[in-house]
């Protein structure tokens, strides 16, 4: 696919999932701005991935603090004066407790990775993209949200509110050339390694695979779609 005058904003693009999604992309000829929360992660994916200098920015922040987000936005139209596609992979589990069990801190810090960070960086980047006609918005989110499994309340509320502020968007969104989707997995299979356990996990190509498809054209159609990536 041509990603050729596209440019992808991916936060959390240290993580498993975003060092893929970030080499696939720039591979298709996206310009990246590589959000992360070191340096030296962010310098080391670089590396890897041997960007030349006009390919990339990247940006440390933590983007469950509100001011973070403009300051991406900033930095990144500084680098490109445009951001055509924003892909928040922030965020964590928390879980093996009973409700009863579970602190406030454990529910907070699942709401502030998974909702906040999704709505700081949308308020900051959305209304660029809808002054452009044009822009693709996508989070990762899990099969919990539909079934709750015990014992997970912070991630399944977490996940829930996200998925919640997504679909949200995607209605905002209609006939903007902006959209707002996500893609449910059960888990991510960095490792690779087949086993029973395992089998119905989506690799970060597979996402990726997804993603891509959902910043064609032919996907311009596609907005408010939770897409479930979950095997067989």
């Amino acid at each position: 696919m041509n990603l050729e005058n596209k440019v992808a904003l991916i936060a959390g693009a240290t993580g498993g999932l975003g060092r893929v999604v970030s080499k696939i992309f720039a591979e298709n000829g996206a310009s990246l701005v590589l959000v992360g929360s070191k340096q030296d992660k962010l310098d080391q994916l670089v590396m890897d991935l041997n960007l030349s200098e006009q390919q990339y920015r990247t940006v440390v922040a933590d983007l469950s603090q509100e001011t973070a987000a403009p300051k991406i936005l900033e930095a990144a139209l500084e680098k490109f004066n445009h951001v055509d596609i924003l892909l928040n992979f922030v965020g964590g589990w928390i879980g093996g407790k009973s409700i009863t069990d579970t602190t406030n801190e454990d529910l907070s810090s699942m709401i502030q990775q998974h909702l906040w960070t999704t709505f700081y960086l949308v308020r900051a980047f959305v209304p660029h993209m809808r002054a452009n006609q044009w822009g693709r918005v996508m989070i990762v989110s899990a099969p919990s949200v539909a079934h709750p499994q015990a014992n997970g309340l912070p991630y399944n509320v977490g996940k829930s509110a996200q998925e919640a502020l997504m679909m949200t968007l995607a209605q905002e969104l209609i006939d903007s050339g902006v959209t707002s989707n996500v893609l449910r997995v059960r888990a991510i299979n960095t490792s690779h390694n087949l086993t029973q356990q395992n089998k119905s996990w989506a690799t970060p190509e597979e996402i990726t695979a997804a993603i891509l498809y959902l910043c064609s054209e032919e996907a311009q159609k596609i907005n408010g779609a939770i897409i479930p990536l979950l095997g067989s």
